[in-house]
C-alpha cells in the first residue's frame, strides 16, 4: 500500500498546521527530514530538513507505530508553524519521496475502516462530528463514534446466531441428545431482536433531524407579526417587514442553534383569501412547508382562529403582546415580550422528541433494520409451521444477521464506501 500524506489542518495561515504520514514508508519520511526517529507517541521537537540539508522548520513530531495509530498503520505527524510557505515546503518534500503521494478524500479514515480501526458506522459519526454545528449534533455524533450501534448490533447477531444454530441442532442431528422443542427459546431470542430493532427504527427518523436540523414554521395571517418575530429570534433582520399585508410572498428561512438542538426557522407568507396570483402561490406554498414542519408556531391577532388545525405539539401565541392589556400568552417580536417564553417553549418541545433516540443516525440504518425486521417475521412465520420448516426459518434468519452486518460495513457496503469517502476533507 502507498504511503500517503496531506495537512490535516485547515488550509491558510495559522498558528499551527499538522502534516500526517500513514503508510509503510511513513517511519523512513519522518528520519529523513528529521535526522531520527522520535520515540512513539512521545511528542518530540526536531528540526526539518530536506534531502539537501536546508533547514523547513522547527516542529513537533508525534510517531505512531502500526497497530496503535488511527488508520492502524505507521504514522508520522509533524505540527508545524502554520505559515502557507513552510507547509508547501514541507509538503514538496515529501511528495518526492519514493512511494509516497497526496492523500485523497477520507482515504486517512478510509484505511482506519479496512485496517479494523473503525467500522462504518463509526466512520459516519466521524463524518457527522467533523460537520456538527450544535450541542446536541456533537453528542449523538459522539455516540455513534464511540462503537454504540456496532455493539448492539453485535449483540443482536450474536442471539440469531445462537437462535439460528438451535434450530440447525435439531435439523442436523435429530437422532441424538438435542432438544427437540427448541421452538420457546428461538421465539423468544427472535421477539427480543425484533422488539429492540423497532424501537431503534423509530428513533431514526428523530436522529435525522438532529442531524439535518428540526424545521419551525411561523404561520398566520398577514401582517400580523411574523417576519418581525422571526427577525428577533435570529437577531437580525432576515425578513423584509412593513406595514402593508402580504410582504412576505416565499419562505423565508433561517438556520439557528436553539438550546443546543440546530432549528431552521420559517417565515411563511400571510394565510388569508386572495385574487393576487403570486400571493396565491406563496399561501400555498406555506400551507405545504407548514404541513411538513416538525413544529408550528400559530401568531394569531385576538380572537382569530388558523387557517389549519394545530397538532398536538404546536405552539398557539397571541400577536402584538406590546399593544395588549392582558400579555398573557402573547408575544412582540418588536418590543422582545413573550420572545423568552416562547423559544423556551419550542425547545421544550423539541427536546422532548429526542426520548425516542437510540443509536441508529440514518437512514441507511433504517434501511437495513427494517430488512432485518422482514426476515425475522418470515422467520417467525415459518416457526409457526413447525419442524419440517426449521431449514427454512434459519435460511430467514441468516438473511436478518446478514442485514444487520451492513449496518457496521461488514457486508453489501462496498458501493456506499467512495460517497461516504467523498463527505472528508482530504487531511481526514
Amino acid at each position: 500500500m502507498d504511503t500517503v500524506f496531506a495537512l490535516a489542518t485547515a488550509s491558510g495561515r495559522a498558528g499551527v498546521a499538522v502534516i500526517r504520514i500513514s503508510g509503510p514508508q511513513a517511519h523512513a519520511a519522518c528520519l529523513m527530514l528529521c535526522g531520527d526517529l522520535p520515540d512513539p507517541r512521545i511528542a518530540s521537537v526536531r528540526v526539518l530538513r530536506d534531502a539537501s540539508g536546508v533547514r523547513l522548520d522547527e516542529a513537533l513530531v508525534v510517531v505512531f507505530s502500526q497497530g496503535a495509530s488511527f488508520t492502524g498503520e505507521d504514522v508520522v505527524e509533524f505540527h508545524l508553524h502554520g505559515s502557507i510557505a513552510v507547509v508547501n515546503a514541507v509538503l514538496r518534500v515529501l511528495s518526492e519521496l519514493p512511494d509516497c503521494r497526496t492523500a485523497e478524500a477520507g482515504e486517512f479514515t478510509r484505511r482506519a475502516l479496512e485496517n479494523g480501526r473503525l467500522d462504518l458506522a463509526q466512520v459516519e459519526g466521524l463524518a457527522d462530528l467533523i460537520e456538527a454545528e450544535t450541542e446536541a449534533q456533537r453528542r449523538q455524533a459522539l455516540r455513534v463514534l464511540s462503537g454504540d450501534l456496532g455493539k448492539v448490533a453485535e449483540g443482536w447477531r450474536r442471539d440469531l446466531i445462537r437462535a439460528a444454530a438451535l434450530l440447525e441442532a435439531t435439523i442436523d442431528f435429530a437422532d441424538e441428545e438435542v432438544p427437540v422443542d427448541v421452538t420457546p427459546e428461538v421465539t423468544e431470542l427472535l421477539a427480543g431482536v425484533k422488539s429492540e430493532l423497532s424501537r431503534e427504527c423509530a428513533g431514526v427518523e428523530t436522529a435525522e433531524r438532529v442531524r439535518s436540523g428540526f424545521e419551525v414554521a411561523i404561520v398566520g395571517p398577514p401582517n400580523v407579526g411574523k417576519s418581525t418575530l422571526l427577525n428577533a429570534l435570529a437577531g437580525r433582520e432576515a425578513a423584509i417587514t412593513s406595514e402593508f399585508a402580504g410582504t412576505t410572498r416565499d419562505v423565508i428561512e433561517v438556520r439557528m442553534d436553539l438550546s443546543g438542538l440546530p432549528v431552521t426557522l420559517l417565515d411563511t407568507a400571510g394565510m388569508r383569501e386572495t385574487t393576487d396570483v403570486v400571493e396565491g402561490i406563496g399561501i400555498q406554498r406555506a400551507k405545504e412547508r407548514a404541513a411538513l414542519a416538525d413544529l408550528r408556531v400559530f401568531l394569531l391577532d385576538e380572537g382569530a382562529l388558523p387557517d389549519f388545525l394545530p397538532e398536538d405539539d404546536d405552539i398557539v401565541v397571541r400577536a402584538k403582546a406590546d399593544l395588549l392589556d392582558d400579555k398573557t400568552g402573547a408575544v412582540s417580536g418588536m418590543s422582545g415580550e413573550g420572545v423568552e417564553s416562547l423559544v423556551e417553549k419550542i425547545s421544550t418541545r423539541l427536546s422532548g422528541r429526542l426520548a425516542t433516540l437510540g443509536v441508529a443516525t440514518r437512514e441507511r440504518h433504517r434501511v437495513a433494520m427494517v430488512r432485518a425486521l422482514a426476515a425475522l417475521g418470515e422467520a417467525e412465520e415459518q416457526l409457526r409451521l413447525g419442524p419440517d420448516m426449521y431449514d427454512l426459518a434459519a435460511d430467514d434468519m441468516r438473511q436478518a444477521i446478514r442485514a444487520l452486518e451492513s449496518l457496521v460495513g461488514r457486508v453489501d457496503v462496498e458501493n456506499l464506501l467512495d460517497e461516504i469517502f467523498s463527505s472528508f476533507c482530504v487531511g481526514k
